[in-house]
C-alpha cells in the first residue's frame, strides 16, 4: 500500500507537470499571437500606402487621358461636388450623357452607359482612392485653398486608367500641410475628428 501511495503520487504530480505545460504552450501562444497582432497593426499605421499605385480595371475603360488631357475637359466639370463637399464623387451618368447622346454612340461601352443611364442602374465603379474610415478628408476646402487637383491625384489629364498616385499617408499630408504656400493646420484634429 506504502509503495501504490507512491505511485499515485508520482502519477498526480507528472499529470499536473503535462497540465502545468499545456497551460503554459496555450498561454505562450496566445501571447504570442496578441504580439503578432500588434505589430501588424504597427506596421500598417507606419509603412507606405498599400493602395499607391493601384489602378483596377473599370466597368467602361474611361480615359482622363482623353477626356481631360485632348478633350480638357476641367475636373469639376464631372466632380461637381469636389468645390462644394467634402467628396469628389464620381460624376452622375447624366453628365456623360451631355455629350455621350450623340458622340460615339456606337461603342459597346457607351451603349451599356446608355443602357443603365435609362435604366436608373448605376455603373459599378471601382474605388480608386480610399482613405481610412477614421480620416476626415475635405475636398472642398482644397479646393478652396488652391490646391490643383494634380497635387494628390498625380497627373490624372496623362491617365488612361486611374491610379492612386499618392501615398496618402498621414506623413505625406502632414508634409504638405507643412507648405508655407498653404497655411494649413497640423493639428491632430485637422484630419481625425
Amino acid at each position: 500500500m506504502f509503495l501504490e501511495n507512491i505511485a499515485n503520487l508520482g502519477e498526480t504530480k507528472l499529470k499536473y507537470a503535462a497540465s502545468s505545460r499545456g497551460n503554459v504552450t496555450t498561454k505562450l501562444l496566445i501571447s504570442t499571437l496578441v504580439f503578432i497582432c500588434i505589430l501588424v497593426g504597427f506596421l500598417y499605421a507606419v509603412l507606405p500606402s498599400k493602395n499607391q499605385g493601384y489602378a483596377p480595371v473599370q466597368p467602361i475603360p474611361f480615359s482622363h487621358k482623353k477626356h481631360a488631357g485632348q478633350y480638357q475637359i476641367p475636373c469639376m466639370y464631372c466632380h461637381t461636388s469636389a468645390e462644394r463637399s467634402r467628396h469628389a464623387t464620381v460624376p452622375a451618368m447624366n453628365i456623360c450623357m451631355n455629350c455621350h447622346r450623340m458622340v460615339k454612340t456606337d461603342s459597346p461601352y457607351i451603349q451599356y452607359l446608355t443602357k443603365n443611364y435609362n435604366e436608373g442602374k448605376p455603373i459599378p465603379w471601382i474605388k480608386v482612392h480610399d482613405l481610412p474610415e477614421f480620416t476626415y478628408f475635405n475636398h472642398q476646402r482644397h479646393i478652396a485653398k488652391g490646391v490643383a487637383c494634380q497635387v494628390c491625384h498625380g497627373e490624372v489629364q496623362e491617365m488612361d486608367r486611374v491610379k492612386q498616385f499618392a501615398p496618402l499617408t498621414m506623413g505625406w499630408c502632414v508634409n504638405c500641410h507643412r507648405q508655407p504656400q498653404y497655411h494649413a493646420p497640423t493639428t491632430c484634429d485637422t484630419c481625425h475628428r
